[in-house]
């Protein structure tokens, strides 16, 4: 179990482009249209505030639906068919998911960069591959500044959509001591039981809710 942050970690200014705007439009858009809400902020802080309205009178399971809901209206069944059905994970596969996740993704949670990684492949052997995207200080992370939302809202229903609908492994590893992250392509996630983001406590100079009495944040 990581410690509780220590102090405050103050936001980034970001200068969304265009493509960026688009981005977090779509997004809002389709977490609006799966909560059956709205809301009254603009831009990324709308975008949070969506999620923090799923959170809201959910558990972690619901969450996590509402978020799966969202990312498969943003791709059209048959295109996760044909990927699924047709594109094994192989090593280049996991490499272009990386390289692409470190252009696409900015927008939502800061600067990345593609890095080695070693992957288990199962078998005792390990390989080594650029297949991971290492996440600086997640933009979610710090404008949330929730565990729950994070995990619920990011971490398991991103991996649990790159492995259940492209069939491609998707392990992350969020850091709640510098709120920083890494995605690695090829890499199956590991068990709920052995996984360390579940027993993480409240960051308690982030969260504004957080509890002081429990071991791990009671949203998880």
């Amino acid at each position: 179990m990581q410690p509780r942050a220590l102090q405050n970690i103050a936001k980034d200014e970001y200068n969304d482009n265009f493509i960026d705007r688009l981005f977090i439009w779509l997004f809002s858009l389709k977490m609006s249209e799966a909560l059956g809400k709205d809301t009254k902020l603009d831009g990324y802080d709308g975008f949070v505030d969506l999620s923090k309205q799923i959170m809201q009178g959910r558990n972690a399971q619901e969450q996590q639906i509402i978020v799966a809901q969202v990312l498969q209206s943003l791709v059209p069944a048959p295109a996760l068919w044909a990927i699924r059905t047709f594109v094994a994970p192989t090593k280049l596969v996991c490499v272009l998911n990386a390289w692409f996740a470190a252009q696409l993704f900015e927008w939502l949670v800061g600067p990345c960069e593609v890095a080695e990684a070693e992957i288990d492949l199962g078998d005792g052997t390990v390989r080594s591959q650029l297949s991971a995207v290492n996440i600086k200080k997640c933009r979610y992370l710090v404008d949330s500044g929730c565990v729950g939302m994070c995990v619920n809202m990011c971490k398991v229903p991103t991996q649990d959509f790159f492995n259940e609908k492209f069939g491609i492994p998707l392990t992350m590893t969020p850091n709640f001591e510098d709120l920083s992250c890494k995605m690695i392509f090829g890499q199956k996630p590991t068990a709920i039981a052995l996984d360390p983001a579940y027993t993480q406590p409240c960051l308690e100079y982030q969260c504004p809710t957080a509890s002081q009495t429990s071991s791990a944040c009671p949203k998880l």
